[in-house]
């Protein structure tokens, strides 16, 4: 986990660009900010829950940033309203005019790189190190989208056997889209759906996690800035019920959402009423699979970054460990030195290398795989506890020995916590590495790049990285097989996933 250069960005800076600059009671619908007005009633005349003093949290200390409201269903019925009024125009809109659009938010958001770096480190908890990537990687999604859309052709044509007549091939907006992101990766995985659904001339309703809105909600401003045409994106802070009344709408065309399976299958039903087109990027338990040629240093740190990077909280983390018989007792001896050494603190702090969980809810969850870990009597080599500090902190962990029967083999923890095994040849590698629910992403160490990719052919994952730390590129398509969800994200395929393909048969 290299760290960059060392920034002045601080807790206080970012606090002012939160109380400054980030509009709160607020939703962003048809190009303004609408006031959250208190008490909030759906068409029912029903109170919501917490839609009142809903708290923003600084993962490092517990102590809350801020307060505000969130959506109801009534909201939703306006942003859906404005987004099927603006998507007659903008989907007709050139690829050159959404292309620019793009740039202009890649632009915008490259402007206040720090202010949006400082508050994803105080409302997630990430290192700034890390945020700082994520921040890059959201400017780098707008700007390849808007370069595919300028060059995918307007028609192409199709071969066909039949004599006298042409095929023409082209693509059309799928219809507006709700978008749900989770609060891992702030404007990250925003990045992801939105980029590719207005290159396509889709309209928008975005709903950030509620959990990390403070990063999320500058958007809006960014949208203002730009002058992006009146409900195209419209952004409605709200917790599971705004969610739900965005996924079951009629007029909704199609869903994508990021997050746990279990809010996965309910969206899945949600969105079956009315036969809307989905995507859904979910769990992972993926797997690293250090073979008997491997540098035993390098594959630790790739071990460390697989799954300590951003606390553990990322669907595709690393967090089995699969490892050759013959160099595991050297690469667990080297493992727990180099995790032991990890830095673990405040994500505003410059040697920070670890931060917090995002809440006390995760908190919670790390804590129920641990006392799991001491029923089942898993083999800890080092961590298995909360740190005791304030925040939301617990200590990075590597099992070894583990069954494949234990529920933290099976089960996704979202922390950091790795479980690991040995296995004797490939094939036993290769099916320890597929031994799973889910098939998101999965890493292969050795020295021997032939095999690694005649291994890679045969374990089940939608993105494979061979001695290399996790990489994401706008340009490879993002997605699972299995439990992992449905579709791709990024690359061409996240193009494809906001458009429908249109055929015109004519006569030469």
């Amino acid at each position: 986990m290299e760290m960059l250069n060392a920034t002045d960005l601080t807790r206080e800076t970012a606090r002012q660009t939160a109380q400054n600059e980030v509009v709160l009671n607020a939703a962003y619908i048809n190009g303004d900010w609408v006031t959250i007005e208190a008490p909030v009633t759906d068409s029912n005349n029903a109170s919501f829950d917490n839609t009142n003093n809903h708290a923003l949290y600084d993962p490092n200390s517990g102590e809350i940033i801020a307060t505000t409201r969130l959506c109801t269903s009534a909201h939703v019925e306006q942003a859906v309203a404005v987004a099927n009024e603006a998507f007659a125009g903008w989907s007709q809109t050139s690829v050159g005019e959404r292309a620019h659009y793009l740039n202009a938010i890649a632009d915008s958001m490259d402007q206040q790189f720090d202010k949006l770096v400082g508050l994803s480190v105080l409302n997630n908890g990430k290192p700034i190190e890390e945020a700082k990537i994520d921040v890059g990687d959201a400017i780098a999604c707008y700007r390849y989208y808007a370069n595919l859309i300028t060059d995918q052709a307007t028609w192409s044509e199709v071969s066909t056997l039949e004599s006298g007549i042409r095929l023409l091939k082209t693509y059309a907006p799928v219809g507006i889209c709700a978008l749900i992101t989770p609060w891992n990766f702030p404007m990250v995985t925003t990045a992801w759906k939105l980029a590719p659904a207005l290159a396509a001339g889709c309209t928008v309703l975005l709903k950030p996690s509620e959990v990390t809105l403070l990063p999320e909600l500058m958007l809006g401003n960014i949208l203002s800035e730009i002058d992006l045409p009146k409900g195209v994106v419209n952004i409605l802070p709200g917790a599971a019920k705004v969610g739900t009344a965005m996924t079951s709408h009629p007029l909704i065309d199609k869903v994508s959402f990021t997050g746990s399976n279990i809010v996965g299958e309910k969206v899945m039903v949600q969105a079956a009423k009315g036969i809307k087109d989905i995507s859904l990027e979910l769990g992972g338990k993926s797997a690293i699979v250090v073979c008997t040629d491997a540098d035993i240093d390098y594959a630790c740190d790739l071990i460390i970054g697989g799954i300590f990077t951003n606390a553990g909280q990322i669907c595709s983390a690393t967090s089995r460990l699969v490892v050759h018989q013959n160099i595991a007792e050297q690469l667990f001896d080297a493992l727990k030195v180099k995790t032991e050494s990890l830095q673990i603190g405040d994500g505003f702090a410059t040697d920070t290398q670890m931060g917090p969980l995002v809440s006390e809810q995760q908190l919670n969850q790390v804590q129920k795989f641990f006392d799991i870990a001491t029923a089942e009597n898993l083999d800890c080599l080092t961590g298995g506890e909360l740190l005791q500090a304030s925040g939301y902190f617990v200590k990075p962990t590597v099992y070894t020995n583990v069954p494949t029967t234990s529920q933290l083999w099976m089960e996704e923890v979202f922390g950091p916590v790795l479980v690991s095994t040995t296995f004797a040849n490939d094939a036993e590698a290769i099916r320890l590495a597929n031994d799973s629910k889910f098939a998101l992403a999965a890493t292969i160490v050795s020295a021997d790049e032939t095999a690694a990719l005649e291994m890679a052919l045969q374990i089940k994952a939608g993105h494979i990285w061979v001695n290399e730390q996790q990489i994401v590129l706008p340009e490879a398509g993002w997605g699972g097989f299995k439990q992992s969800g449905i579709g791709r994200e990024l690359g061409r395929d996240g193009l494809s996933a906001y458009q429908k393909s249109k055929h015109i048969l004519l006569p030469y």
